[in-house]
């Protein structure tokens, strides 16, 4: 019996020991899920890549990261090792190292996915009510036809964005020098420089 922590065929979430569903096929191969959930969907045959809750959509609609180090951290080894106590305290630290490596590259590429999100967004809206602008009451339309025709609304609304992404753009550099300074401390510096929150 194996207490190895498996994961699930259909959605890819962790199937821990003596939990979820394993089946069977006739020619001998297991599947694991981790809920009835998925359970089902595998037996109306539903497919993965279609379904938005499981990891393979997400993978493939680029909201997953693909390729990262941190990745293969975790991938099964099956060489023996002789038992030595400072390996296993290394490996924990690694191993926490690591989650927090991929959490912080994680965050990273969703702010670079979701970067220009507002003004798609704004767009998006703005060729809405030109499409629907004899659905809008009889007093909201000399506004909508203002901000449609008028540039300036439109450029005080892109200043305020530019304003939004420099925002961002400083908070990243701070960020920056306070993960450079928590690194000093990490690796032995001196911890004169605890003056982290500038």
């Amino acid at each position: 019996m194996s207490r190895r922590i498996e994961t699930c065929h259909f959605c890819s979430r962790p199937c821990y020991p003596s939990k979820g569903i394993t089946f069977v096929r006739n020619d001998a191969k297991q599947f694991r899920f981790c809920r009835s959930k998925c359970h089902k969907n595998f037996k109306m045959k539903r497919n993965p890549r279609k379904l938005g809750w499981t990891k393979a959509f997400r993978r493939a609609h680029g909201k997953e990261m693909l390729v990262d180090s941190t990745l293969q951290f975790a991938q099964r080894r099956n060489v023996p090792v002789r038992y030595n106590r400072d390996l296993v305290a290394g490996t924990l630290r690694a191993m926490e190292r690591v989650e927090e490596l991929r959490k912080k590259r994680e965050r990273q590429f969703y702010r670079n996915r979701m970067a220009g999100k507002a003004a798609r967004e704004l767009e998006a809206d703005r060729k809405l009510v030109e499409e629907n602008q004899h659905l809008l009451p009889p007093q909201y339309r000399d506004q909508a036809k203002e901000v449609l025709e008028g540039t300036q609304d439109a450029d005080t609304i892109d200043m305020e964005l530019e304003g939004v992404e420099e925002e961002v753009q400083t908070t990243k550099q701070k960020q920056a020098v306070k993960a450079k300074k928590k690194m000093k401390l990490v690796r032995g510096g001196e911890p004169e420089e605890m003056d982290v929150d500038e």
